[in-house]
């Protein structure tokens, strides 16, 4: 079988010390800078647009536009903020990134920077990972003392300062508006919009915000041009990206390949799904997204194709789950962590997500009655779109899909009384005690 992976991010990944500037200089680390600032910011911003990036965080809206609605001759200072504040369950792209190259990143902040003609940059991190906020303040260093930051960059007359923030630990954090209000001193918490970051941002002025990984894929596309970042991938979905393979599968980690390959192709390089035991469900892109089953091993893992399927791609964090899972009590996991995560501001989510828990709990422990499934399936109805932000809309999107899919595993724990996978498991467990 040829190999279907290409890697581009983590091509550097297995170099020796690969998160130094030592090591990432050998590797012509910032020649890329190099050849923006040798460019007119316009220029950088049409080139991001034609290679087709899409952001890497979820929406996968258009870096090159969202970059080009940055107002210009406003004489007001403008900010980019990139989101490193990863932390959804199953999401762990971008830890692996910043830790394993670091520099990439910071190459990428500074091209970004200089195209939207932004003299400060912040690097948002989730502060729980900890030892990711230490290695890219030590690359930040790095590259003020090298002249890669600070005043006159390369002698382009360009000046940029970069800071890196510790959130504090909320996963609301990761919605760019409540990332921009935690990143200003007050409680992180969703912004109404309009107006849009691009317009009325940090501190109220013209900010880009985009995913690590997006960010991340800035230099190669400097380097390597826009058709040949656009010759991977799909017809809309352009370039390369990262699958986070985690779960029941043999040989979990980072997969980078092409938009639009399959999870059969990417189980196929990561050893297959555990010995003795076959996929059951999957998520496409995290906790927050509509699960899929072993009916859509072939679907192509982009924007377009997941979507079609009934899901998102979101940010490619692949769980796999065989057939010893529960898909109520997982379902009901990753809903109390959205109810623990909200941030309460707005009604429906704030009151929605605990009575999902609550409902989930009762059919999780086999009590309640079949008329549950139809009032989680009302409650998602009502609190889908009607929030702030899309943490609701991540919270209710395993539920429906998981009724759609496994409405008679459901029932079953109604018909039993109890969690089937309990029992299954305490009868082969009181077997092997009989035969020892």
């Amino acid at each position: 079988m040829t190999d279907p992976l290409t890697p581009v991010l983590s091509d550097n990944w297995d170099t020796d010390r690969s998160w130094t500037l030592a090591a990432y200089e050998q590797l012509d680390g910032y020649g890329a800078l190099d050849k923006a600032l040798g460019q007119t910011q316009d220029d950088v911003i049409e080139l991001v647009k034609s290679s087709g990036l899409r952001g890497r965080g979820g929406a996968g809206f258009p870096a090159g536009m969202k970059w080009g609605f940055i107002p210009q001759g406003d004489d007001k200072p403008h900010y980019l903020v990139v989101n490193a504040d990863e932390s959804e369950p199953g999401t762990c792209k971008d830890i692996p990134l910043m830790m394993a190259s670091p520099h990439t990143l910071v190459e990428g902040v500074i091209i970004s920077a200089y195209a939207i003609r932004a003299n400060l940059a912040f690097i948002y991190v989730r502060g729980e990972v900890l030892h990711v906020v230490r290695r890219l303040q030590r690359a930040v260093q790095e590259a003020y003392l090298a002249g890669h930051l600070g005043k006159d960059i390369h002698g382009s007359g360009f000046d940029l300062d970069v800071i890196v923030h510790a959130g504090a630990g909320a996963y609301i954090c990761g919605e760019e508006t409540a990332l921009l209000d935690s990143l200003e001193g007050r409680r992180g918490q969703p912004r109404l919009r309009p107006p849009f970051p691009a317009v009325a941002g940090l501190y109220a002025c013209p900010t880009v915000i985009n995913n690590v990984e997006t960010i991340a894929s800035v230099p190669c596309i400097l380097a390597n041009g826009a058709d040949w970042f656009s010759s991977m991938g799909t017809d809309k979905s352009k370039g390369t990206t990262l699958y986070s393979l985690s779960g029941h599968v043999n040989r979990p980690g980072q997969y980078e390949a092409p938009l639009g390959i399959t999870l059969r192709q990417l189980l196929d390089v990561a050893g297959g799904v555990r010995h003795g035991h076959e996929l059951k469900f999957w998520t496409p892109g995290g906790s927050s997204t509509p699960l899929l089953t072993a009916e859509h091993l072939d679907v192509p893992l982009d924007y377009e194709g997941v979507g079609a399927a009934g899901s998102m791609l979101g940010t490619k964090a692949l769980q796999i789950f065989d057939e010893t899972t529960c898909v109520v009590r997982a379902v009901l996991r990753w809903t109390e962590f959205y109810k623990h995560e909200s941030c309460g501001k707005c009604t429906p989510c704030r009151e929605g997500t605990w009575w999902l828990a609550q409902t989930l709990t009762r059919l999780e422990q086999g009590q309640g009655t079949e008329a549950d499934l139809e009032t989680l399936v009302d409650l998602c109805d009502n609190i889908v779109g009607r929030s702030f932000c899309a943490l609701a809309d991540g919270a209710a999107a395993p539920i429906t899909s998981s009724i759609q899919f496994f409405r008679d595993e459901y029932l079953e724990h109604l018909r039993v009384g109890d969690c089937p996978f309990d029992r299954e498991a305490s009868t082969l467990f009181a077997m092997a005690g009989a035969s020892a």
